[in-house]
């Protein structure tokens, strides 16, 4: 496997062990200079992504390099900026195909930050975010009237930065005299902090007020960062008044990102707000058939079920593994076999995190905001007794933990009263959609 190869590979990984801020943050022109007697020389834009490498994720570079690489023993970083990597059209023509990996980033228009490859037609849709795909096709028809903000919330690799930057790339295409910028609120955060220290606060303003669309990922990134969120506030109040569209995304509601300012959680429910589940086994299976079908990978479908029914809840880390088994088949020039599959699934899928009562207990309490000795008390607390119904129905549905196991580790409660508040908890989801969005949103805190 060459330089480029190896590199590519191993952040098709590393993208599924980070945020989304922080990989396209930290890893964007960063590639392998060079490999001398064993050791990896990782070209990076500046010092600050050379420190910041080194110090936090270095051994997990490491690792992966020498996972994938051959006789990797070391890794040092050095300062370069990346060189031009896209051929010329007619030399791409005659080049053999090459099947698509992560990081294209040579393909991002730097004047908006838009992956052109994230695009409705190529953004799969089932039950889990179907929701979502409706109100995003609503704000790209009619952008800064419907919708605004919209704000799409999920767990980590639901799909919610293709589907914000689709709507991106159509009104690109569709409202060419509108002005769409697309960014990372960690990346905000940075270009604010730094506009700051550089005296350069008002030409800091003026950039980010001229857009017409201004789409921020991530934005769970502004808890308990008051002077970052602060200016974000008054960059929404300038958009909106102007009648200008806010697209974002976080890993939960806008209400559950602690230390998040009132009036900014205000700002964010005037618009609409929709979240994207995780994906069920037949969603996944789709999302896998048209993610192989469009690198031209062939997989026999029980392989290709094998695959669905071992990832869950991650449409990233399908992505990923899509892109670990068209590199294996290029490489053996032929399809996967059922051994060589799990091999994949086994290096590459994230283990599933082991869950105990007491992580449920306090997930569930600082959810709802209480203190979790109240969860074990015998008290009939209206602010208690939800949650504490939740934490069984919770413990029983998703970890199958038996009815007097659950009582007893609660503060020795009958096994009778968890069976009474599991079956509550069941018949109020069927009528109360408020308790299903909460219930999927702490499922996406245990995962």
């Amino acid at each position: 496997m060459d330089n480029k190869k190896l590199w590519e590979t191993v952040l098709g990984t590393i993208e599924l062990q980070v945020s989304k801020a922080t990989f396209s943050t930290w890893f964007r022109d960063t590639y392998i200079n060079k490999v001398d007697e064993g050791v990896v020389y990782l070209a990076v834009p500046n010092a600050f992504a050379k420190d910041w490498l080194s110090d936090k994720l270095h051994k997990v570079i490491l690792k992966y390099l020498r996972d994938f690489g051959n006789d990797v023993r070391s890794l040092e970083y050095v300062i370069s900026k990346a060189p031009e990597r896209r051929e010329p059209a007619d030399e791409a023509q005659k080049s053999s195909p090459v099947y698509e990996l992560p990081l294209q980033d040579h393909y991002i228009n730097k004047e908006d930050n838009l992956n052109p490859k994230y695009t409705f037609e190529t953004f799969v849709v089932g039950p889990f975010n179907e929701l979502a795909h409706a109100a995003a096709q609503t704000v790209m028809k009619n952008p800064g009237v419907a919708y605004n903000p919209l704000f799409i919330h999920g767990d980590t690799g639901r799909g919610k930065t293709h589907l914000i930057q689709a709507v991106g790339n159509y009104i690109k295409a569709n409202f060419p005299s509108k002005k769409v910028y697309y960014i990372t609120s960690e990346k905000f955060g940075v270009d604010y902090m730094n506009s700051l220290q550089l005296g350069r606060a008002n030409q800091f303003k003026e950039k980010y007020r001229k857009y017409d669309v201004l789409i921020m990922d991530d934005v769970q990134f502004f808890s308990s960062k008051e002077k970052i969120a602060e200016e974000f506030f008054h960059l929404f109040n300038a958009l909106h008044e102007n009648n200008k569209q806010l697209i974002c995304s976080s890993d939960r509601h806008p209400n559950h990102i602690q230390n998040l300012e009132d009036r900014i959680k205000s700002r964010f429910s005037a618009g609409m707000i929709v979240d994207v589940a995780a994906p069920d086994f037949e969603s996944r299976l789709n999302i896998l058939k048209t993610k192989l079908g469009r690198q031209s990978v062939g997989l026999s479908g029980d392989l290709v079920e094998l695959v669905a029914s071992s990832i869950e809840g991650n449409v990233r880390e399908l992505e990923g593994i899509v892109n670990s088994i068209a590199v294996q088949t290029q490489l053996r020039g032929r399809e996967l076999n059922v051994i060589e599959i799990k091999n994949i699934l086994k290096n590459t899928a994230k283990p599933k995190k082991s869950v105990s009562v007491k992580d449920v207990v306090k997930i569930v309490s600082d959810f709802y905001n209480i203190e979790e000795n109240n969860i074990y008390e015998k008290t009939r607390k209206k602010e208690v007794v939800k949650p504490r119904q939740v934490i069984m129905y919770l413990l029983r549905e998703d970890l199958n933990i038996s009815y007097p196991s659950i009582g007893e580790k609660l503060g020795g409660r009958d096994h009778t009263t968890v069976i009474h508040s599991c079956e509550k908890i069941k018949e109020d989801i069927k009528s109360n959609q408020t308790l299903l969005q909460e219930l999927n949103q702490i499922r996406s805190l245990i995962m």
